[in-house]
């Protein structure tokens, strides 16, 4: 039956081989097939890498990534999203969206490309500590996303809101800030506008005077 699917919808692999590790594209080619959803690439949403939708009145999943992710990115948030479809199948919305149950799944669905033939070394130690214990995001391990931003065919131009020194402005979103305080994931900032203080990602990316 698989081997009838790959055939039927060969063209389909295409878009898997531009967007992921080669490595990777049999694996993540047969996930489509298996859990039968529509799969579509994504402008950028800065909210969000990717997304999972079940529509009950056409009964149709679909599964979204951002088409401006790198590689390794692509592919882990491609998996995310996968085993959120994997979850609603087995529970619909019976469960946490993030809880143990989708974890378990995240890390089932992921074993296959945890290896050094998918991803490269330096990404590979901190994405095997991220599974044991799998973030909703992964913006919210921070050692994991600066790990990938390596990768971003931009990452040069890239300064995260932990390198900025304290008291220093810079921009993010279009919005004027000031650094005050690092905890432990997020930064106190003050919006220069409004007064208003935010908590904001300590690796959200933003720009300076230097950028």
């Amino acid at each position: 039956m698989l081997e009838s699917l790959k055939k039927k919808y060969a063209s389909g692999r295409n878009t898997f081989q531009k967007y992921l590790p080669e490595e990777a594209v049999e694996y993540c080619f047969e996930l489509w097939l298996t859990y039968s959803f529509r799969f579509k690439i994504t402008k950028d949403r800065q909210s969000k890498l990717g997304d999972y939708r079940y529509d009950p009145t056409t009964k149709i999943h679909s599964v979204t990534v951002n088409h401006n992710l790198n590689k390794y990115q692509f592919l882990i948030t491609y998996i995310h999203e996968v085993a959120h479809l994997a979850v609603h199948k087995k529970y619909g919305n019976r469960v946490s969206p993030h809880g143990n149950t989708w974890k378990n799944q995240f890390k089932e669905l992921f074993l296959p490309v945890l290896n050094d033939k998918v991803f490269p070394d330096d990404i590979l130690r901190v994405l095997a500590r991220h599974m044991k214990n799998p973030k909703a995001s992964t913006h919210a391990d921070p050692n994991l996303s600066i790990a990938l931003a390596a990768y971003d065919d931009n990452h040069s131009e890239i300064t995260f809101l932990d390198a900025v020194p304290e008291g220093e402005l810079f921009n993010f979103r279009n919005k004027k800030y000031k650094k005050l305080e690092t905890r432990r994931t997020r930064v106190i900032c003050l919006e220069v506008s409004s007064g208003k203080k935010y908590l904001i990602n300590k690796v959200a990316r933003v720009t300076t005077e230097q950028d």
